[in-house]
């Protein structure tokens, strides 16, 4: 019987408050951002705060996708760097209790939420997103809040320019009043000047009622001029008191939600992959279409195809043997003998008929076009459904390792992190997605790209992280690359105050003696310079140099219990030998035959590798010297051996 235990108990109080707290944070970062895009489309325009909030309640919704793998990303590295850094998950590895172990509750978790997500995607995210960008949409629409500014000109009056020099904002009269009525078009535009006036909007909010006091107006008369451009008539008017309505809706009208639920970001799964089934079922057929219409189109009035009925009774359509197409036309034949005139005539009957079927077949292209791309983006929605919920499982296995790892908790260092990896994630999504978009890639190719690049990224954590490697000690990698490339490592020896062990100068020169006589045996056993077969098929023997590193560190962990300053400092000359590939490639022999094979792919790798040997030889002779300059400084009546 499945039962939860204490420790799973414990995991999932630690993460749940966090990943609330995280979500909610991620979640008004995302709105925020939705709000700086759009926030020239909202101010100004006299919407209610009831529809500001339910705009924002839709444009939230819409958000989870985007603020749901951060906030698992965030609350995994804060919930795992907690129990780093308070001892807890090292108490329980000492328990015998794996990271794995540790995780499986939160795994557990991270599949609903994945389930949850695949769920809010299919069936609530198209009813949000509809209803946002319908709302959206319709303030678009609204007309902007009236404002007359002062000493400009105010053109959200449809068809109409104000110009106020002053206004009293106790009394609402304004005053030096420019008003130029181009509802009509420019052409038939009327001007109206008044000392003051007062505006109101009419109880229906669809209407501006303006009344205007001592001024005169200017119209022209170009419609009553019948057709006379000479002399068009203008009428003036003075007057001391003038009423003037103009239309000017100020309601805010919601648009029919019909038209963008029949958008791709209105629709499910079914209903997605029913469009694409059928705008790909018309693309076909538009294709086979027009295929025929190429191949039974005439050339040079000669039709390749002819209808044949069938013993059946069906008619189907054959190519004529009689007709040979692949074969180059000559032109010349047909224009030989004619006058220029009827040349020149045959080649502009010629191309205007090219172009109209240029023309034709460019409008072809176009309309195919735009339903190979209605096809995408429907096909982008689709996969939208399934990699949400992969992106959440995929962050987790990030997020938790990268805590187990780092050990730092709190919103420091995690946050950094997060917001780094976040990035990295949102560039090879949006990448992803505009090739798909464009249709430079498959569709499931651009939609699944950040999967596949984070989803090697999260294995690769988590190994290490169970397996409790340096991801991110500097030392380690520095250490890696220096061994591979051959960088030369320096010797350090420091004077022992307490020695457990004398140094018996006869064995001391015995040892050395014996190191000098190895190193002159490889000296000579391994060529100075060896060919470009040698070097692959021999090179320098590895392990006999593995023993005779050994032998040297023997030697000085040895010596290095003297009580002869000098000794200890002549210790730090012997180089540490460094065992490279490059130095005997030979034990992949697949590899050495193959590169022998394809003889100048080799060369580089031969040059870098003689140049290694001859770095060993050089270390060896350095040996050798400072052996000898050993047994002097221990045993000075000794002579050395030759």
């Amino acid at each position: 019987m499945l039962r939860i235990k204490r420790m799973d108990i414990f995991i999932l109080q630690s993460f749940v408050p966090l990943f609330m707290m995280t979500f909610c944070i991620c979640l008004f970062i995302v709105l925020m951002q939705f709000l700086w895009r759009y926030i020239d489309e909202l101010v100004g325009k006299g919407l209610g705060v009831d529809v500001i909030g339910e705009l924002f309640f839709y444009a939230a919704l819409t958000m989870i996708p985007m603020a749901l793998p951060l906030a698992i990303l965030l609350a995994s590295l804060m919930t795992f760097g907690n129990l780093g850094e308070q001892f807890e998950l090292t108490a329980m590895k000492a328990s015998g209790i794996s990271l794995l172990r540790t995780m499986a509750p939160l795994i557990v978790l991270m599949v609903f939420i994945a389930t949850g997500a695949f769920f809010f995607q299919n069936d609530v995210l198209p009813v949000a997103q509809t209803k946002m960008w319908t709302l959206l949409y319709s303030m678009r629409q609204k007309s902007p809040e009236l404002e007359i500014p002062e000493g400009v000109f105010y053109d959200q009056i449809p068809g109409y320019n104000l110009f106020v020099q002053e206004k009293n904002r106790e009394t609402g009269v304004l005053y030096e009043m420019m008003i130029y009525d181009v509802s009509k078009g420019f052409e038939n535009s009327s001007i109206i000047l008044a000392d003051s006036g007062k505006m109101t909007i009419t109880p229906d909010k669809t209407h501006l009622f303006l009344r205007l006091w001592h001024g005169e107006s200017f119209e022209n008369l170009k419609d009553a001029g019948a057709g006379n451009m000479k002399n068009v008539p203008y009428r003036r008017e003075s007057f001391d008191e003038k009423d003037i309505m103009l239309r000017f809706d100020s309601n805010f009208n919601r648009m029919d939600e019909q038209g963008m639920r029949n958008q791709y970001v209105g629709k499910n799964m079914a209903e997605l992959q029913a469009t694409i089934d059928s705008v790909g079922a018309r693309v076909d057929s538009l294709g086979s279409t027009y295929g025929n219409a190429l191949r039974e189109f005439p050339y040079m009035g000669v039709h390749a195809y002819k209808t044949v009925r069938t013993d059946s009774g069906e008619t189907v359509r054959t190519r004529r043997a009689d007709v040979k197409l692949d074969r180059p036309l000559n032109v010349d034949s047909l224009l030989r003998g004619s006058s220029s005139g009827v040349r020149i005539g045959y080649l502009t009957q010629g191309l205007a008929k090219a172009q109209r079927m240029r023309q034709e077949y460019e409008y072809k292209s176009l309309t195919l076009a735009d339903d190979l791309k209605t096809m995408r983006r429907h096909a982008i929605e689709l996969q939208k459904k399934f990699t949400l919920s992969f992106a959440c499982i995929i962050f987790f296995f990030i997020g938790a390792p990268l805590g187990a790892i780092i050990r730092k908790g709190g919103l420091g260092t995690p946050l950094v992190i997060s917001v780094f990896l976040f990035i990295f994630y949102y560039i090879i999504d949006n990448m992803g997605y505009k090739f798909a978009r464009d249709g430079k890639w498959e569709v499931w190719q651009g939609m699944w790209l950040s999967a596949a690049v984070l989803l090697p990224m999260g294995i690769f954590f988590t190994y290490k992280a169970v397996n409790d490697s340096a991801v991110f000690n500097k030392d380690a990698y520095v250490n890696f690359f220096r061994r591979f490339f051959g960088v030369s490592e320096v010797r350090h020896v420091e004077m022992k105050e307490l020695v457990m062990e004398e140094v018996d100068p006869t064995l001391a020169v015995q040892r050395l003696e014996h190191l000098k006589l190895e190193v002159a045996a490889y000296l000579r056993n391994n060529p100075a310079r060896q060919s470009y077969i040698d070097y692959w098929l021999r090179g320098y023997d590895r392990n006999a140099l593995h023993a005779l590193r050994d032998e040297i560190e023997s030697d000085v962990e040895y010596l290095s219990n003297s009580r002869e300053k000098m000794v200890v400092l002549k210790l730090m000359d012997l180089p540490i030998l460094r065992s490279l590939w490059f130095q005997q490639p030979s034990e992949t022999k697949w590899l050495s035959w193959t590169m022998i094979v394809l003889f100048p792919i080799g060369v580089p790798v031969w040059l870098y590798g003689r140049k290694t040997q001859m770095r060993l030889r050089d270390e060896l002779e350095t040996v050798g010297k400072v052996t000898d300059q050993l047994i002097d400084l221990i045993a000075p009546d000794i002579p050395p051996s030759m």
